[in-house]
């Protein structure tokens, strides 16, 4: 059927606007109400023009029917508090803009306890079950901020969220009385000081922001005000200025300090974490001054690494006390005199390397060329003669020629006994079973 003619157009069209003119006069003159949208209906249709108006005077229609919500509700959940962490989530789930994994399709539903990433378990002295615990490690999800999200959980004991691209400030944690680990490495996080709501976790055992953008100075809380912290990694990131002299009062046993700008001396006070200390790096920072005879007490270290920085002396002769000691790494420093025999000796005990490289050391003990030929001392570009790999001779008399104001320490604060090793010295790739040279991977 053909369409409609051009004059017949015309005159619905007139029409149209005739309707129209009368329900604005109507309007004008104080009469009934202008029609709503919904009084009025105009269709256009292949076949003419229908028109529909209601001008007032009619019986008001009865209001369409609450259509039922598609949300679930309290009494759909295990208990209240599923309830509530199933509000926070679905809010946050709102905030994600990337999820590569799908993580968050599975964010649905009553069963918030089934959703990928989340892990219930009953808070001390309460019979029902909450949200105790967040894992998104390495599930790359992307959102602008994870406050009102991490703090609204209020019985969360651990969140970790190492590798993915979470922005913004850190949460405030205060208020969680139950968290004790805290994982936000490796994420895009806003650029700014040390977390100060971080230090309010005097139940943390585990605090780790390496690989995100943080600067300034490391507040002296970070070793007073966790009396329970086993694990400290703020590895590369931004932090500048000296290490705090209270270093020692933490109970820390692995500790990260490396890939920042930390400058100033070792402190001191680290020979009081000698009965807990058990890997620390120092690696890659711009720290001077002596090396301190206070490394040399830590009893319980199988990690200590110092390389890359601009500490100089002669090695204290207490690191000869180092027994437990495994990776040693003195590398890239300005230390000089000879490599105590002494030091090499605790090859005989647990020492699988020691790299002294990139120094000015200038003699090595007796059972130190053992250790070369046996690839377990590294000491490249040093000023040893007869030693493979060394620095010129101009280079070496240059720096040999400067003053010097490190005393030399050959005091052993302990008893000199070497015990042969029951384990096979491990190959370099070892490393990756220390909890802080992993810590140098996202």
């Amino acid at each position: 059927m053909a369409g409609p003619g051009p004059a017949r157009t015309a005159r619905s069209v007139a029409l149209l606007c005739f309707l129209v003119s009368c329900a604005a006069l109507v309007d004008s003159r104080g009469g009934a109400s202008r029609p709503s949208r919904q009084d009025l209906d105009v269709g256009l249709g292949g076949g003419g023009v229908g028109i529909g108006i209601g001008i007032g005077g009619g019986s008001p229609s009865s209001p369409s029917p609450t259509p039922p919500s598609s949300q679930p509700q309290p009494c759909d959940f295990e208990n209240e508090r599923l309830y509530r962490a199933y509000l926070v989530i679905q809010q946050f789930r709102s905030t994600v803009t990337c999820d590569p994994m799908g993580v968050t399709q599975s964010w649905s539903g009553t069963d918030v306890c089934s959703y990928k990433g989340f892990f219930c378990e009953r808070p001390p002295n309460v019979t029902d079950r909450a949200i105790a615990s967040v894992d998104f490690n390495g599930y790359m999800l992307q959102a602008g901020s994870l406050r009102g999200f991490v703090d609204s959980l209020p019985d969360l004991a651990l969140f970790h969220a190492n590798s993915n691209d979470f922005g913004g400030a850190v949460p405030a944690l205060g208020g969680l009385q139950y968290f004790y680990e805290l994982d936000l490495s490796n994420n895009k996080l806003a650029p700014a000081a040390f977390p100060a709501d971080v230090l309010g976790l005097t139940n943390a055992t585990f605090v780790d922001i390496r690989f995100n953008s943080f600067y300034g100075e490391l507040p002296a809380g970070v070793f007073c005000k966790l009396p329970r912290v086993q694990a400290i990694f703020v590895n590369n990131n931004r932090f500048s200025g000296a290490l705090p002299d209270n270093i020692g009062q933490s109970p820390v046993n692995y500790l990260s300090l490396a890939n920042n700008r930390f400058t100033g001396e070792i402190p001191r006070s680290i020979a009081r974490n000698a009965g807990t200390l058990l890997e620390v790096l120092f690696l890659n920072n711009s720290l001077s001054g002596c090396l301190p005879h206070e490394l040399g007490l830590l009893e319980k270290a199988t990690v200590i690494d110092a390389g890359a920085n601009r500490l100089t002396g002669t090695i204290p002769a207490s690191f000869a006390c180092l027994r437990k000691v495994e990776q040693l790494n003195l590398a890239g420093n300005l230390l000089y005199g000879e490599v105590p025999d002494a030091l090499c000796r605790l090859a005989f005990s647990n020492l699988k390397n020691l790299t002294l490289s990139d120094n000015y050391f200038t003699s090595l003990g007796s059972c130190c060329w053992d250790l070369i030929k046996e690839g377990r001392l590294n000491v490249d570009r040093n000023c040893i003669q007869w030693a493979p790999n060394q620095r010129s001779h101009e280079d070496c008399a240059k720096f040999l020629r400067q003053p010097k104001s490190c005393p030399v320490n050959n005091y052993v604060p302990c008893r000199s006994k070497y015990q042969s090793s029951s384990e096979p010295a491990d190959d370099a790739a070892a490393e990756y079973r220390y909890r802080t040279y992993s810590a140098l991977h996202p």
